[in-house]
């Protein structure tokens, strides 16, 4: 058995007098009380998961409604990506408005030929037609899908006959660019 050391026997020999440990409270007596009755307490609860279950039954009928609303607009996305098969089949009941907005590649001859080697393949145009005394925009934002080279012959009256551009465009707006090709000069610019 070891003895404590003379300097742990002095700190537990010096506790002061003051701090002394707090006795409890004495205890009180809790007044009876009869218990509290809510009186139809059972009609509302049936009452309030009545109304629960008709909000959730609307909500989900309203949420049902802006998933059909919100579903697939283009054929092309409802789809399957994995089977090249039935992407060849065309979807029944396509709208006509469906195809008249599927991107057509159209050629373009703009009456510029320098301002066509700028373009680069992926670029965006607007197409401007004018006929001399006013201009308007054709087609906004087409995609430049091929700037074909210039045939060695054509080099010498290029500025005269300008260079073709072959754009990525709705098939309606490829109609107004032929429209406009044929009566009127064609330019672009860079979007």
């Amino acid at each position: 058995m070891t003895l404590p050391t003379p300097q742990v026997v002095a700190a537990v020999a010096h506790v002061p007098p003051d701090i002394s440990s707090p006795s409890p409270p004495p205890p009180c007596p809790v007044p009876h009380f009869s218990p509290v009755r809510v009186r139809g307490g059972r009609r509302r609860l049936r009452s309030l998961l009545r109304h629960r279950r008709r909000a959730m039954a609307a909500g989900l009928a309203v949420t049902a409604a802006a998933l059909v609303a919100a579903g697939p607009r283009d054929t092309e996305r409802a789809r399957p990506q994995g089977n090249p098969a039935a992407a060849a089949v065309p979807a029944r009941g396509s709208e006509r408005g469906d195809r008249a907005a599927a991107p057509v590649t159209a050629p373009v001859r703009i009456a510029d030929a320098e301002t066509v080697r700028l373009l680069r393949r992926g670029d965006r145009v607007d197409v401007v037609a004018s006929d001399g005394s006013a201009s308007r925009v054709v087609a906004a934002g087409a995609r430049v899908t091929e700037v074909p080279e210039p045939q060695e012959g054509a080099a010498e009256g290029a500025a005269e006959v300008g260079a073709l551009v072959v754009l990525s465009v709705p098939r309606a707006t490829a109609a107004r660019l032929v429209g406009a090709g044929a009566s009127m000069r064609l330019a672009v610019t860079l979007c």
